[in-house]
């Protein structure tokens, strides 16, 4: 799991991109805000919530600076608050 937070600080991304999803994470919910990025039903583990979390925002990054049409800077926001919401709980949990 130490590998997976390594690369989740190795990220390199726009810091307006970035403040925005660090203060919507204050209020990250795991409930709510996972599901719409995950689909409805059972959820996965932290790690695994985190790897797929990671999938999804690096095709959208990729959209993002191949200036997509397609591209939604407010999902785009809304993965990296779940990316930073499961990588706190993942913390938290290899702490315990």
């Amino acid at each position: 799991m130490h590998d997976l937070l390594s690369m989740l600080h190795a990220l390199r991304r726009p810091s307006l991109l970035m403040r925005a999803a660090r203060i919507g994470a204050e209020d990250y919910r795991r409930d709510i805000h996972l599901p719409r990025q995950m689909g409805y039903g059972v959820l996965p583990r932290h790690g695994a919530a985190l790897m797929r979390l990671m999938e999804i925002e690096a095709a959208m990054d990729l959209q993002r600076r191949d200036k997509d049409a397609s591209y939604s800077l407010i999902r785009h926001v809304d993965v990296l608050i779940a990316m930073i919401g499961e990588a706190r709980f993942l913390r938290a949990s290899l702490s315990d």
